[in-house]
Parts: structure tokens; sequence; C-alpha cells
């Protein structure tokens, strides 16, 4: 079993060399948000869509454009208000009056990576059509269905200010989003270096490719053999467990203040999430500390506060905290 492990670490530290050089490119761009940027490649190795909540104004959209970027895919910012059509966002069929015929206009899921901007304030049939390209890699057009190219990553942002207008993502779509990131405000120190950097009348923003599509590929097959011990596995849905039995884990505290706990879906989203952060950290095998570091992200948007905790000021946030606090690390 070690040499396995030897062997998948040694292939992880020689494939994992572009991360180096992706993180330095963006950089050059981004300033401060660490936290978001790491979160992004964890999500670009997991094949996981991710949703990023914070105020206007902190560089979300800036993020998301550079690493586009900066893997060479194709990028479409999609600004979702009110009045977007499903057909805005997938495409639709057009009449040609000349042969009878209707033709299909592709619409710009068809990118590799989409930025749904402020994706709160579509409605539910617009958010409906987002569900299945992000759930089933795919979009139907009429009575066609078209596959959608690899690899296809939704990053949707969202202001928890302004609410104004807006729709609240249903739990069975927030639930397709692997990871959940909340952002704040830079540093004083960050803030003077955004402010030497970007406060320019004619700034252009100038990205290089440093990797390919081929290699985020060829990547994400290398996450899948990351080891991962059969006490993390168990690990990981007892803490999942946690949410849904939080009395049976030492949690009489959170008893009645969680109206529904982490699917499934958790489970194996924090598996993956944890196996891509060990390979953003150069490892072949996964440590409690990346489950630990990667799970509040998997888990906030999952866990359902009920009316008591509301009463008693406590959000999802408080109870991933508590769970992580209280479940017994192997």
């Amino acid at each position: 079993m070690s040499n396995g492990i030897t062997a998948i670490n040694q292939k992880v530290q020689k494939e994992s060399v572009f991360i180096d050089d992706l993180l330095s490119e963006i950089r050059k761009v981004i300033v401060g948000q660490d936290y978001l940027v790491e979160r992004l490649l964890v999500g670009l190795l997991a094949n996981g869509h991710i949703l990023i909540e914070g105020v206007p104004g902190l560089a979300k959209t800036m993020s998301v454009r550079v690493l586009s970027a900066a893997i060479s895919t194709d990028f479409q910012r999609l600004q979702f208000t009110p009045d977007l059509l499903p057909a805005d966002l997938i495409g639709t069929l057009v009449y040609n009056p000349k042969d009878g015929d209707f033709t299909t206009k592709k619409g710009p899921i068809f990118s590799h990576i989409i930025l749904a901007d402020e994706i709160n304030r579509a409605p539910a049939k617009v958010q409906s059509a987002l569900l299945e390209a992000m759930q089933e890699k795919q979009v139907t057009i009429g009575e066609n269905t078209f596959k959608l190219d690899e690899p296809f990553l939704v990053l949707a942002t969202q202001n928890p200010i302004e609410q104004e207008g807006t729709y609240p993502l249903p739990e069975a779509q927030v639930d397709r989003f692997m990871l959940k990131v909340n952002i704040g405000y830079p540093s004083k120190d960050e803030e003077h270096k955004i402010l030497k950097r970007m406060a320019f009348t004619d700034k252009v923003i100038d990205v290089s490719a440093v990797v390919s599509p081929d290699k985020i590929l060829k990547a994400r097959k290398i996450v899948n053999e990351i080891y991962m011990d059969e006490k993390l596995e168990k690990y990981i849905i007892d803490i999942v467990f946690a949410s849904r039995e939080p009395a049976n884990y030492g949690l009489k505290d959170l008893d009645g203040l969680i109206e529904y706990g982490a699917s499934p879906r958790a489970s194996i989203y924090l598996t993956l999430a944890a196996k891509a952060y060990a390979f953003i950290q150069r490892r072949g095998y996964v440590t409690p500390q990346d489950v630990k570091s990667i799970g509040a992200d998997v888990l906030r948007h999952r866990i359902i506060p009920s009316y008591e905790a509301e009463a008693e000021d406590k959000t999802s946030e408080d109870i991933v905290r508590r769970i992580f606090e209280e479940v017994e690390v192997p």
C-alpha cells in the first residue's frame, strides 16, 4: 500500500507543477483573494460548480475572467436579470422560410466557463435551464440534446445585499454547486496594492494562457487516483450524518436547529474537493486537515437552519463550525 501511495505522490508532484504557473499568472491581476482563487482551482480540478457570494467590487467577476484566460478556455459572462429567458441562455430554434425548416442557434451556455453574474436575479425558468446544463452537462433545444464540451464549469455570483427584485435559488439548484464561497474585504495593505495596480483610466488586463484545457482534464484523472484512507472516508460520512442526527454525535445543542441536513451529494463532493485540495498542496494523499480546510465550503449551503435557529440568530455557518469542532478526527 505504501508503495502505491509513494507512486501517486510522485505522480502528483510531477503533474501539479502547472499550479504554480497558474497561480503566478492569476496573481498578476488579482490581489489578496487567495482563498477565492484556491477554491476556483478546487472546483476546476474536481469538476464542480461554484457559488460565490460577496458584496460588489471584490473582484468576483475579474477572478473568473482571469482564470478562464489563464487556462485558454472559452468564456461567457451572463448578466442575469428578471426579464431573461431560457432561450437567451441555451439558444433556440430559428425558422428558415426558404426551405421551411428550423435550424438550431446555440446560446452562450456552449462555452467552457460560464460566469452567471447575480444568478439570484434570474426567474425560475432560467434557473431550471441552467440546472440541466450543470447537472447533466447537456442542453436540450427542441427535440435535440447537445453535449457540452469539457471542461464545463459554472461559476455563479450573488450579492448578499440589494435583495429587492431577486429570486432565491431553490434548494435543488443550490445543492448542485460543489462549493459556496463567501468572500470578504481585502486587508489595508492588499487594498493599497489594488489601488497601485488598478487605478488607471486605460488599464488593460493582460493575461497569458499558461495551461491548456487538456492539461486540466488530465489533472482531473490524477485527482481521482489520490489516496484516501477508509478512516477518512468514514470521517466524512460522520460529518455529513452529524448534520442530520446531531444528538448521536454529542451535539444536543444543535437538536431542533437543523431543518434539513446535508444530502449524500455532500459526501461525494467533500471527498472530491478534499482530493483536489490535496492535489493543489502537491500531495497524493488526503489528510484530515484537507477535509477540514474545504469542508465549510461544501456544507454551508447544504444545511438548512430551522426557524428556532433563526430565532437564536444561528446560521448554517455556526452549525458547520460546531460539527467540525465536535466530530472526532481519525
